[in-house]
């Protein structure tokens, strides 16, 4: 009863409180002798402290052979693991144990400090303090963070796939064939090669017409009129050529999108040389112009050299001059040369083993059955988006990033967050950067200081963009079909759809997982069904 007693005590007057409580919470170790407690609650102390520590086997014993010999309670084992946890967490109570000098002072804080851990402890604390919500809850779900959930998800995702993986080679075997690589058609497509090749006549020509415009031995609409000649063949060439022989579709594919690219480069330093001429001729008429922009640095940057680094640079806008690095990490490209070989391979491998199979074995579908064309656009969207993120990822991160480190290219934002994107504006905005600033900086705002709608000119940049796209797919395939560019195009009213909705539902994802959605199940998979059906219809094969 006396253990009792003392536990169920919880509003003692303030002389036991500073005597017998502080005198309890004060001591360090089982062992400790007399001298080091107060003096004054010694005796008291003490001699409550043994009498409170029943003798169970029946033999006298100090009080520190009591902690470890004899069978205390359960309640009063754990009132000691107590006192000794809150006297190791806070030590200035031991030295008002050592230092007997400031009674008054230790005897008030133990007082306080006593008291409130034994309310801390107590089973009447109250354990519910305030409002929270829940980490899952719509709003808070974006205040936590989800790096677990993260890492639950990759797991899954690895064992479910080694297992999709594991399953199509025991029923099918290994498919990819010898010659995924290098195959004979593909060596044969050597016009093609050196049409790649000859590319760089169109950059020198655009060269030639911009020294003739600094020695002003041309005038202005006749630089113009060059430029468009030089930007036109740059297209038509590869195009008549691929139109012209029979090569694989990859090889077209590729020598497509190096003609576009170098169309860009073409286009964005005539526009830029342009404007800096204007510039220079206000200059000369004592027009004052802001601060950031320099007319001094125009008659130096048309030079070879300048030429050569902007059509290596992982850049499509042309300017004198760009941030730039110290030095060229070596051991950071090799990593990377070695992460890119790695993912590219994995794209084969994906395209060979799943994708192939998954077209040859589907009909067309806008011809077949609805709930067949349906599984079979589900089946082939999780492999495409595999490829299509392996590509993104070998593109823009690893293969822009080596060329910006050999070229000390300083500016390496060559994407954005574009996986969180909550319209398709914001996608279209951020997962292209250097395309982005490309059609901001030659389209947009050129149509709004021409008096432009802002509509009007976001529907002309998806124009051009949807003209290149068709470009790139419907000429190594020798049809147009203008399936690629109905895709684009039709990303027009999605922008408003998703950013109405955006407006409507704030702070939601709402545009993001339609924009993933369309994307991932019903925008890819279905062209790659639509182009390889009539790819395999023009050359007559079922």
């Amino acid at each position: 009863m006396a253990i009792a007693d003392m536990l169920e005590s919880t509003t003692p007057s303030e002389s036991s409180l500073s005597d017998l409580d502080a005198s309890r919470f004060l001591r360090r170790r089982p062992g400790a002798t007399t001298a080091g407690v107060e003096p004054g609650a010694t005796t008291a102390g003490v001699e409550s402290e043994t009498n409170l520590r029943p003798n169970v086997r029946g033999t006298d014993s100090s009080p520190s052979d009591h902690a470890g010999a004899n069978g205390l309670s359960a309640a009063k084992r754990c009132e000691e693991d107590i006192d000794r946890n809150y006297a190791a967490q806070n030590p200035n109570l031991t030295e008002t144990a050592k230092d007997p000098g400031d009674k008054a002072e230790s005897r008030g804080n133990a007082k306080f400090d006593v008291s409130s851990v034994i309310f801390a402890y107590r089973p009447s604390a109250p354990a519910h303090k305030r409002v929270t919500e829940s980490p899952l809850s719509s709003d808070a779900i974006f205040r936590q963070s989800h790096a677990g959930l993260f890492n639950l998800c990759i797991v899954v995702l690895v064992a479910v796939n080694s297992r999709l993986i594991i399953e199509n080679l025991m029923k099918y075997g290994l498919l990819i064939q010898t010659g995924f690589w290098f195959s004979s058609r593909s060596l044969r497509d050597w016009p093609l090669l050196m049409c790649c090749l000859s590319l760089p006549v169109f950059p020198l020509s655009a060269f030639l017409v911009e020294k003739l415009a600094l020695q002003k031995y041309i005038s202005e609409p006749v630089i113009v009129f060059l430029h468009i000649i030089i930007t036109t063949a740059t297209i038509l060439y590869p195009v008549l050529m691929i139109l012209r022989f029979d090569s694989a579709v990859l090889s077209g594919v590729t020598l497509m999108a190096f003609a576009s690219i170098t169309w860009l480069k073409l286009v964005s330093y005539a526009h830029t040389n342009h404007d800096m001429r204007k510039i220079s001729r206000s200059v000369n008429q004592g027009d004052v112009l802001p601060s950031s922009l320099d007319s001094n640095y125009y008659p130096h940057n048309v030079s070879f050299k300048s030429l050569v680094y902007f059509m290596l640079a992982p850049t499509l806008c042309y300017q004198p001059s760009y941030p730039r690095t110290t030095h060229i990490r070596k051991g950071w490209v090799v990593r990377q040369f070695i992460k890119l070989i790695i993912f590219t391979g994995v794209m084969g491998f994906i395209i060979e083993q799943y994708i192939n199979p998954i077209v040859r074995n589907s009909q067309h579908p806008l011809k077949g059955n609805l709930l067949y064309a349906t599984e079979r656009i589900l089946k082939l969207s999780v492999p495409n988006l595999y490829v299509w993120l392996c590509m993104f990822y070998c593109l823009f991160h690893l293969w822009l990033n080596i060329l910006a480190e050999l070229l000390c290219f300083g500016d390496r934002e060559f994407y954005k967050d574009w996986w969180n994107a909550k319209t398709v504006e914001e996608y279209w905005r951020m997962w292209n950067m250097p395309v982005h600033k490309w059609m901001v900086r030659h389209v947009y705002f050129p149509c709004l200081r021409n008096g432009i709608p802002k509509g009007v000119a976001v529907v002309i940049a998806f124009l051009i963009s949807a003209v290149f796209h068709e470009l790139c797919i419907a000429v190594p395939c020798h049809m147009f079909k203008l399936w690629a560019f109905i895709g684009i195009m039709f990303q027009v009213p999605l922008v408003w759809i998703t950013k109405y909705l955006q407006d409507v539902f704030q702070n939601s994802m709402v545009g993001n997982m339609i924009f993933w959605s369309i994307f991932s199940i019903l925008g890819q998979p279905m062209s790659v069904l639509l182009y390889y059906h009539d790819l395999m219809n023009r050359k007559g094969i079922d």
